[in-house]
């Protein structure tokens, strides 16, 4: 049996895997021109008359709304995140401007969008202007459309009045809680009311517009050959059907329209995704493409994504079905019995999910994955432990994570997590609209080792900040994070860093006794789209008195597309538009290393037992805001809430009383007891 907690939360940021940005590139393209460019038509272009289907097969000619005074063009693609995000943004335009003699016309001038798919778009996002399919992209070539979506509006007689963006809510590696410019809406008032537009042009963000294309059959560089082989090693692992990419690369038909958007999103460093400076680690998980192989990738694009010969073909690469774990779980945890509804749009308050797994004794877990119900919705996902007030425990209870794009191993053998018996599981979910009604049900599957194979407990270190406020405006406000004390013995398998949208970078060092200090991992331009964890291509040993600092960056400026108000000082909080500063860091411990934690036996004094009993009460008195007599979860800060309060409500209630708390700080006071005894 499972409960909802249910926090409060103001985020919507849209994981746009394929959008995800970074600025700069490596090689550049064989002509030295923007991917996908067309010719731009002179301003206040008049569109001559077109005729294409609908979905359903029916003719509609631009002649047709004749009795219009303005018609709004918006080329759209079926697969595309943003035009995803943005099909319903325009059917809520059509109808709000329905009965202001403004027509909505979808087009879908990509090669690789069948009219099923398009069918199936329509109806996903509840589209009830009419979608037209652009074979051959001539009626986009008239327009000089680039990209999905992108929108025009024309006048009465059928000029080009405006051309651009919808609003500014969602593009290239952000998203904001809501617009804060409305582009083409000011465009439709501004031409109505007969005044001059505002902003006739902007920049359009998307992916470009899968226009048909003639391939040179002379090319070395093919599909079949090169290319394939190419994408199978870097790509499909996450392109493929039913996993978190938008679109599928491993057959022909279905990517040679993608050719321009995908020579882009190369030559931007947008994918592979990888974050991490070269320079500093080694990290068994890398990702990335050398020059050599883009190269590849950029010729291919430029003699016009030719097939070549089908009979090179590799052959497919096969994935693990379900799990990517080599062996099935041995235990399977749903994160409740039924699933959460997520919204087509608007915020998503975080959900936390708490799960009795009815452990009896203790498990030790050698493999732990988290598996979402829908990709297309869960940004990430946590899985807590949440021991039982009295047991001897390390870490934070970290136990599994997803991320997209991240993938699961199996810990080496002699490796095991532990669970204490009674324990109970904690999913921390987060959600994201894609437009669309959606339901989730992820679930868990572990794998046990058997107690006896177990030479080394892995667990997970926390090294935070929660004091720092960033001021208005800084472009680049550091944070630091200290972790005073590396385990007895132990081993640095991973290190995962994290802050929210106005993150910039993110640089971990260890301070060594000898006094030098060595950069473990540097990224230089964090993205909170990829919630990446990097792995260690050796476990590193360090000596018991190395410090590990952390530096986080953050941007709260006008410049970082994502900040949802620079002129707000910001602070530590579980909310999107609130920050954190934290780096989670998991270690291994021998299990006949000296134990750091309390042990439960340990007998207080009177003067103790009153101490703890008069921190207790100081903590009750600040927690409870209705002066109850009781904390609930809501009156609690967000950091309690989330990193404290769910381990002190030992009987799961959702309310903290003098006595939980007062166990707690028995507890802490064990825990110095025994530091001073060592």
């Amino acid at each position: 049996m499972s409960t909802t907690i249910s926090r409060q939360r103001n985020t919507m940021f849209a994981c746009l895997a394929l959008l995800a940005a970074c600025s700069v590139s490596l090689a550049k393209t064989p002509s030295g021109a923007e991917p996908g460019a067309v010719e731009t038509p002179p301003a206040e272009q008049v569109i001559a008359d077109f005729e294409l289907r609908d979905v359903w097969g029916k003719q509609h000619k631009l002649s047709d709304y004749a009795e219009a005074d303005v018609i709004v063009v918006a080329f759209l693609g079926t697969e595309c995140p943003l035009a995803k995000l943005y099909g319903p943004r325009l059917e809520q335009l059509a109808q709000e401007f329905a009965g202001r003699k403004v027509q909505v016309l979808g087009i879908d001038a990509n090669q690789q969008d069948s009219i099923a798919e398009m069918a199936a778009y329509a109806r996903t996002h509840g589209l009830l202007f009419p979608l037209l399919k652009d074979v051959g992209n001539e009626v986009a070539d008239r327009f000089g459309a680039l990209r999905t979506p992108e929108a025009f509006v024309l006048d009465g007689k059928r000029r080009v009045v405006y051309r651009g963006r919808i609003d500014d809510q969602f593009g290239i590696d952000f998203a904001r809680e809501k617009p804060r410019k409305h582009f083409l809406k000011e465009a439709l008032e501004d031409q109505l009311a007969g005044r001059e537009i505002r902003r006739p042009q902007t920049e359009p963000v998307g992916c470009f517009i899968g226009r048909v294309r003639k391939p040179d059959e002379t090319s070395k560089i093919t599909w079949s050959n090169q290319i394939s082989r190419l994408f199978q090693k870097h790509c499909v692992e996450c392109h493929r059907e039913g996993d978190i990419g938008p679109f599928s690369l491993t057959e022909y038909d279905q990517l040679a329209g993608w050719g321009p958007t995908i020579e882009e999103v190369i030559q931007q460093q947008r994918m592979p995704p990888w974050h991490a400076d070269p320079a500093h680690g080694d990290f068994r998980n890398t990702r990335g493409m050398t020059d050599e192989e883009k190269q590849l990738v950029y010729d291919w694009v430029a003699a016009g994504c030719p097939e070549g010969d089908p009979s090179q073909l590799p052959a497919p690469r096969e994935f693990q079905t379900g799990w990517q774990l080599k062996e099935e779980p041995d235990v399977v945890i749903p994160m409740r019995d039924r699933p959460f509804v997520v919204a087509a749009e608007g915020a998503v308050d975080y959900q936390y999910f708490v799960v009795d797994p009815e452990f009896k004794e203790d498990k030790w877990i050698a493999g732990a994955e988290i598996v979402p119900g829908n990709r297309a919705v869960v940004h990430h996902a946590i899985v807590f432990i949440r021991p039982p007030d009295d047991a001897d425990f390390r870490g934070i209870g970290w136990l599994s994570a997803y991320v997209p794009g991240q993938r699961i191993e199996k810990l080496e053998p002699g490796l095991a997590r532990r669970v204490p018996a009674g324990s109970k599981l904690v999913f921390q979910m987060h959600y994201t609209p894609n437009g669309s009604e959606q339901q989730d049900q992820s679930r868990l599957g572990l794998i046990f080792a058997e107690p006896d194979s177990v030479r080394e407990e892995v667990t997970t270190i926390l090294s935070l900040n929660q004091t720092f406020e960033i001021p208005p405006e800084a472009d680049d406000y550091a944070v630091e994070t200290k972790w005073r004390r590396f385990p007895s013995a132990g081993r640095l398998l991973a290190i995962a860093p994290h802050m929210h949208v106005r993150g910039k970078a993110f640089r971990v060092e260890a301070q060594l006794p000898d006094g030098t200090t060595e950069i473990l991992l540097d990224v230089p331009h964090y993205d909170f789209n990829w919630q990446s964890t990097y792995v260690l291509a050796k476990p590193r040993r360090f000596p018991a008195e190395t410090k590990v600092r952390c530096i986080a960056r953050f941007d709260n400026s006008d410049e970082n597309l994502n900040n949802p108000d620079p002129s707000q000082a910001v602070r530590w909080g579980d909310q999107t538009w609130e920050e954190m500063a934290l780096g989670f860091f998991a270690v291994t411990r021998p299990l006949d290393a000296k134990e750091d934690d309390a042990n439960p036996d340990d007998k207080l004094s009177p003067e103790q037992l009153a101490e703890a009993k008069t921190k207790a009460r100081k903590l009750l008195k600040d927690l409870d805001a209705d002066g109850d007599g009781r904390a609930r979860r809501s009156e609690t800060t967000e950091q309690f809430a989330r990193f404290a309060f769910s381990r002190y409500d030992t009987d799961d209630n959702g309310v903290l009383t003098l006595e939980e708390l007062t166990k707690a700080t028995e507890k802490s006071l064990r825990r110095k007891q025994q530091r001073q005894r060592r």
